[in-house]
């Protein structure tokens, strides 16, 4: 089955501000290339040809910036009017989206994964394989949708941002879900409603046991919605550890 990406590059960006004010955080610099390139580079070298970049008004900045995309590409552009959460900016995406497997990603996450093993496997699957969260060792993971592990290391649920955190486990914005995805986001938006978050369509894969998490290192996940987090992923950048290329 087909596997597709959807890029979440919209809100207002207001840790980020005054930046965000004038344009979209990622087109941010990371060292000398701007925060989309790096996020662009890891779906693309997971061999993910069909892109959608949801976007709100710096939408135009970003398909300057992006283009049509790489030979064989099919990129498509999707205007966030307005900020109405995650579900209503996903189901913005649908129409280019459905009846595939997709990779969620969340725009301001960097990483150094690559995911062209797990992307093939996805794809070559005959039945539905479920999803697939990234996940890192957090010393504040109270920001974070946060897992909770059973007594034999398999994630049993996920809490989203925490008081008393369940683990230091911290789920990361990057996410690889099979063809139910449509469905669950329908049954848990019409439940949840304006308090609808991601934690939701992934928690409904935990509890059926069909969720796998990936646990990566410290420096290997970067949340780049802050200065501080900006500024840490620019040096790993300048340091060569982050890729912002379609190839390796």
């Amino acid at each position: 089955m087909t596997m597709k990406a959807i890029l979440v590059a919209g809100g207002h960006g207001s840790r980020l501000h005054p930046f965000t004010q004038y344009t979209q955080k990622t087109l941010l610099p990371l060292h000398n290339r701007p925060v989309i390139d790096y996020a662009l580079g890891t779906i693309r070298r997971a061999g993910i040809k069909d892109i959608t970049i949801i976007s709100n008004r710096f939408v135009g900045q970003i398909a300057s910036h992006v283009g049509q995309g790489l030979e064989g590409e099919r990129i498509h552009y999707v205007i966030e009017e307005e900020p109405l959460g995650v579900a209503h900016a996903l189901s913005l995406a649908r129409p280019y989206n459905e009846n595939a497997r997709l990779m969620v990603y969340f725009s301001d996450n960097i990483t150094t994964i690559e995911f062209d093993g797990h992307v093939a496997d996805f794809t070559a699957s005959d039945t539905p394989p479920g999803c697939l969260l990234i996940a890192r060792e957090e010393a504040h993971p109270e920001a974070f949708g946060v897992a909770v592990m059973d007594e034999h290391g398999k994630i049993c649920d996920i809490v989203e941002k925490p008081v008393d955190p369940p683990s230091n486990l911290a789920i990361g914005g990057i996410y690889m879900f099979d063809e139910r995805f449509w469905g669950y986001l329908d049954a848990a938006s019409n439940e949840r409603g304006e308090a609808f978050s991601i934690s939701d369509i992934t928690r409904t894969y935990v509890k059926q046991g069909e969720a796998d998490v990936l646990s990566v290192g410290e420096e290997t996940w970067v949340d780049c919605g802050t200065p501080d987090a900006l500024l840490q992923a620019s040096i790993m950048a300048k340091d060569g550890k982050l890729n912002p290329n379609p190839y390796r």
